[in-house]
């Protein structure tokens, strides 16, 4: 058989091995609004919603799960999972996950603080002795997470973290720009709540999947899928509709801290 057409094979296999042995590709992921989310029992969100079509066009079935960040991981980890959407690319995990060249989408994680308790700040030296609201499960670098300037205290849920906020029980709350501006909506806070414009750090979230069998050309060819999904109009007025723009690629393993520096993202349990 020419060397063409093996390629070719090895490529029909791989994507259409999951429906052919009535199997499905299994993705976990956390609800993230507005990138990924379940409203009435129906999956929605920017990410989702792209992920999902360019998998339609890939003629890949995929069973999908929400659950605890934390519990994606472990799932990754021990192979109960193929993959996870909305995960941060780190060196550490190219061992056992494979990313796509292209991005789904960016992630600038911001502090939010209630209005009867502002705290404004410009710089993380500006926290010192307050209490700050995380995510069980992320990092988000390393100027923050390792500072002994402050305090920071998890919360189990997004929502949670909010409510800690609006009874004085945290000072601020990190969280990404979009995540936060649409619970403000969500849980009808927007008046008692301030956003602070200074950006801790920016990442980049991908589809990824683990290491198996042929998943490098299943890798591929989401990724050039996905690039051309991008550039249509189907896209542009799914990123409007989530309020979102086109993702802008950072690089893979830093981020931009509050100090104005590139770190070294520390991936050991991060998004």
């Amino acid at each position: 058989m020419p060397l063409i057409s093996q390629i070719l094979t090895v490529i029909l296999f791989t994507c259409l091995s999951f429906t052919a042995r009535g199997e499905k590709l299994r993705i976990v992921t956390e609800p993230w609004a507005p990138y990924v989310y379940e409203e009435n029992g129906k999956a929605l969100g920017l990410d989702y919603e792209t992920t999902a079509i360019v998998f339609k066009r890939l003629g890949i079935e995929v069973q999908w799960q929400f659950l605890p960040w934390k519990r994606c991981l472990s799932m990754l980890e021990q192979g109960q999972a193929d993959g996870a959407l909305d995960i941060f690319h780190s060196d550490e995990r190219d061992a056992t996950l494979l990313y796509p060249s292209e991005p789904l989408s960016q992630v600038q994680f911001v502090m939010f603080y209630a209005n009867d308790r502002p705290h404004p700040f410009q710089s993380l030296e500006a926290l010192r002795g307050l209490t700050i609201g995380t995510s069980p499960g992320y990092l988000y670098n390393t100027d923050f997470s390792e500072s002994t300037l402050f305090t920071r205290e998890p919360a189990p849920s997004h929502e949670a973290n909010f409510g800690k906020l609006l009874r004085g029980r945290i000072d601020l709350l990190i969280t990404d720009r979009r995540v936060g501006q649409h619970l403000l909506d969500e849980l009808g806070i927007r008046d008692k709540i301030t956003e602070n414009p200074l950006i801790i750090s920016e990442q980049n979230q991908y589809l990824a999947v683990r290491r198996n069998a042929g998943m490098d050309l299943l890798v591929q060819r989401f990724g050039a899928e996905l690039k051309r999904f991008k550039r249509e109009p189907a896209y542009a007025e799914l990123s409007a509709r989530y309020g979102a723009g086109p993702a802008v690629e950072v690089p893979a393993s830093s981020v931009t801290t509050a100090h104005g520096k590139t770190v070294e993202q520390q991936e050991s349990g991060a998004r």
